[in-house]
């Protein structure tokens, strides 16, 4: 046998072993990830440092870490809500800095130590199978006012318009560009407000229906036509992978 056949035979085994390996690669499914919330802890809170959010006289928040594959992705707090067999939708809260300009002035030997304050942020949708977290974007949410209570693929809350104006009862639907009920309530004014615009409200599954709870004012009802889920989750190789609800640490 010849050189030059014997090498033209070797760069055709080599070939063949790339080919099958990388067919073998992408036929394997992905492993799924491992999408877990931590151990609740409590952190210092107040209506000082989260003027939107906190009630008066709060002065503590229960967080959660929320964990993909061991690493730290965002901190949570209140309780998670399945959507779907994969997906749940949870309430994000920030650490933000609350140090002012002068607290750190270049050239003093002793600056002061970083102050921190935590704030009740927007709610997450989390893919347990990918590890995807994407923030809701839910129409007339306010964080001071707004109390979803979640049924199926659906938030009902009380909203305030973009003027601050008007308190509105409000049911979205996760990945829904527009609500699926937006009925005025009342006039709304945040300055002589009570401590609660509205409470959570109440589901009902036969017939579909929601009734809110605006504070001074009688309970309303509305019935709603039940509709499918637009949800659209990863349809990758992810998807074959088996998902595991949420547990704690």
């Amino acid at each position: 046998m010849t050189l030059r056949r014997r090498v033209a035979l070797l760069f055709v085994a080599a070939t063949l072993t790339f080919l099958v390996a990388a067919h073998s690669a992408a036929a394997a499914p992905r492993k799924a990830r491992v999408v877990i919330l931590g151990a609740a802890k409590k952190v210092p809170y107040s209506k000082a440092g989260d003027p939107a959010g906190a009630a008066p006289g709060e002065d503590s928040l229960t967080i959660r870490a929320l964990l993909v594959d061991g690493a730290l992705k965002e901190w949570t707090t209140g309780d998670a809500h399945d959507v779907t067999d994969r997906s749940f939708v949870i309430r994000r809260v920030l650490r933000l800095n609350d140090s002012l300009p002068g607290d750190k002035t270049p050239g003093k030997s002793a600056d002061k130590p970083a102050q921190w304050v935590w704030q009740r942020g927007p709610w997450l949708l989390v893919d347990r199978v990918t590890g995807r977290i994407a923030p809701l974007k839910l129409p007339d949410y306010d964080p001071a006012v707004s109390q979803p209570a979640w049924f199926r693929d659906y938030a009902a809350y009380c909203g305030v318009t973009s003027s601050g104006k008007s308190l509105y009862a409000v049911v979205a639907q996760v990945a829904a560009r527009k609500p699926v009920l937006a009925k005025k309530l009342s006039a709304f004014d945040r300055g002589n407000q009570p401590a609660a615009a509205c409470a959570a409200p109440d589901w009902q599954r036969e017939p579909l229906r929601v009734t809110f709870h605006p504070a001074g004012r009688d309970q309303v009802s509305f019935d709603l036509v039940p509709g499918s889920a637009v949800l659209v989750e990863d349809s990758s190789d992810d998807a074959a992978a088996t998902a595991q609800p949420p547990k704690p640490e």
